[in-house]
């Protein structure tokens, strides 16, 4: 058991390629002064990744290169390379490129023991000493032993080969012939090659596809599975589908979906970032339009969206969203939305996933639309297919890009079932149907659900008007159904009715009230009038009473004052009134 502070190896020394997705399956490229085997059919694309590993090499890395042809001339290598945007003549004359033709015919090989690559040993070393090169390509090495038949004197020039490059210190490439029973048409190269890539152009359903696979790489780890790669204008493009793990960052933000009664149904603020939304229906019932809806949104934000159409021409996309109120053509002018339309037959299934990760890496989207992903069921089974749309999703979320996969349903009783089969995958699912109520059909809005916030459970009816997508509110009727179409309309105009009915009779109550309030005033008055002439008559009788008292009163005391008078003249003498007269 080796101790914590023991030192370990050290890693093996690699050249990067420069090819996009290709470092990536061999942990940062070919073995350094080492050569790499790259065999497979004609057609596959061993050349052209051949030169543009050159051609990286010498442009992104400053390490020139040497090409040499045993097959091609000079001249015909310049003109088939320039369509791929390489400018061989340039990096020529630059000395960051060497271009070596070798004609071998198989007259001129003679067989004998002494047979040797002594006189190619001489010219590529020139050759890489003249320019400093660092790179090496031999295309391919099945021409120089075409008359040979001795596997004994094959195999010990092959090793002499292989040791003469290593001892130059050149990380190379070489190409050879796949053969029909092994990788090499001589079955023979594999086993002194410490790289070995295989290339396979093959054809299923009518479709070709290119792919690779690393055989194996001596001191390294690599990609053990077959990988799907492009060939275009900007060069070779793999795409390491299966080593994607689960470690994408889940997103806390929210996405307007464009449509505001539907992002109130998922709490009021829509989608999550970087996730999976899926919309799935029969044909006719708006999934486009509220994918349009979207994707409008998206670029009012500023946001950049990225639509691929497999059933219609982005013309026509535009044209038809125009007569429900979504005009697209304003941010394809802005460059914020970009379309990819072509017939999903056009490849097989692993070409339009390098397509999409490609244009994605070039375009830089927030948003992704595909539309529809059941047209990829005509190029592949349903678990292909399956396959393909879980390696995007994965991809997506890695992205943080927020895609939305619209899903074309065969209708009947199992129309929740997309035909796909990836519901489950994806993080919201909205279905739309049609529903027939009396004599006319009308579209509805299922939120079936939205991982990770509350969400309406209604059933809604939506309409596509001259101001897009619109969701109507919630009628149902008495047997609990959900009413659209005429049969709300109807309920509206009853429930209009009623409420004017209410109002009326509401009206005539308050008359009815206002007029016994004014009778019960009138009432009021009579007898607050009834009241005053009573009080002034009772105050009348009550201040006669009192004057009558007063007078009374004065009368008893003027009496008694007159017979306190009169009784003292009664007792006196007459003596007593005699005196009293003197």
């Amino acid at each position: 058991m080796k101790k914590p502070n023991d030192k370990l190896p050290p890693a093996l020394a690699k050249v990067p390629t420069g090819i996009q997705g290709l470092d990536d399956l061999t942990a940062g490229g070919l073995p350094k002064g080492r050569p790499t085997l790259l065999c497979g059919a004609a057609g596959c694309g061993k050349t052209l990744l051949a030169m543009e590993f050159l051609v990286r090499g010498a442009v992104e890395y400053g390490e020139p290169g040497v090409f040499v042809a045993f097959e091609e001339g000079i001249a015909d290598l310049e003109k088939n390379f320039a369509s791929l945007g390489h400018d061989l003549k340039e990096l020529v004359a630059k000395k960051h490129l060497s271009l070596e033709s070798i004609h071998v015919e198989r007259s001129e090989i003679e067989e004998t023991g002494e047979y040797d690559l002594e006189g190619l040993f001489i010219r590529l070393g020139q050759a890489i000493d003249a320019i400093g090169a660092r790179r090496v390509v031999l295309d391919t090495v099945e021409t120089l032993f075409s008359g040979l038949s001795n596997t004994i004197i094959l195999r010990a020039e092959l090793r002499r080969l292989f040791r003469w490059l290593k001892d130059k210190g050149v990380t190379a490439i070489i190409t050879g012939e796949r053969g029909e029973q092994s990788l090499t048409r001589y079955g023979l190269e594999e086993y002194v090659a410490d790289c070995v890539i295989l290339l396979d152009n093959r054809i299923e359903g009518q479709m070709s596809t290119r792919r690779l696979r690393i055989v194996k790489y001596r001191g390294s780890t690599h990609g053990t599975n077959e990988y799907p790669f492009l060939i275009d204008a900007g060069g070779i493009s793999i795409l390491p589908i299966t080593s994607i793990a689960l470690k994408h960052e889940a997103s806390t933000e929210r996405v307007s979906s464009g449509i505001a009664r539907l992002d109130a149904m998922m709490g009021g603020k829509g989608y999550y970032r970087g996730s999976t939304v899926l919309i799935s229906g029969t044909a006719g019932s708006g999934k486009t339009s509220v994918a349009a809806q979207f994707a409008h949104a998206a670029a009012a934000r500023g946001e950049r969206c990225l639509w691929f159409a497999f059933e219609e021409s982005s013309s026509q996309i535009m044209r038809n969203m125009r007569s429900v109120g979504i005009d697209l053509e304003p941010a394809v002018r802005r460059g914020t939305l970009a379309f990819h339309a072509v017939r999903p037959t056009i490849c097989g299934l692993e070409m339009h996933l390098v397509t999409i990760h490609k244009l994605v890496r070039q375009f830089k989207p927030r948003i992704v639309i595909i539309d529809p992903i059941t047209n990829f069921s005509a190029i592949g089974s349903d678990e292909d297919v399956k396959a393909m749309l879980t390696r995007l999703i994965d991809y997506f979320k890695m992205q943080q890009i927020t895609a939305v996969f619209i899903s074309l349903n065969s209708g009947g009783d199992s129309a929740e079932s997309p035909d796909n089969a990836v519901s489950s995958l994806t993080d919201t699912w909205l279905l739309l149907r049609d529903l027939q109520i009396g004599a006319e059909r009308n579209r509805a809005l299922y939120l079936l659900k939205s991982r990770g916030m509350a969400h309406s459970n209604q059933v809604r009816e939506f309409l596509l008007t001259d101001r897009g997508v619109e969701l109507q509110d919630v009628y149902v009727g008495p047997s609990g159904a959900l009413l659209t179409g005429t049969a709300r309309v109807t309920l509206e105009l009853e429930e209009q009715a009623q409420a004017l009915v209410r109002e009326q009779e509401s009206a005539g109550k308050e008359r009815e009230l206002e007029r016994k309030r004014e009778a019960m005033e009138a009432q009021i008055a009579v007898l607050r009038a009834e009241y005053e002439v009573e009080r002034a008559g009772a105050a009348k009788l009550m201040e006669q009473d009192r004057m009558r008292n007063t007078l009374l009163a004065g009368n008893r005391t003027d009496m008694a004052r007159r017979r306190e008078a009169a009784g003292g003249r009664a007792g006196k003498t007459p003596k007593q009134r005699q005196g009293a007269k003197r």
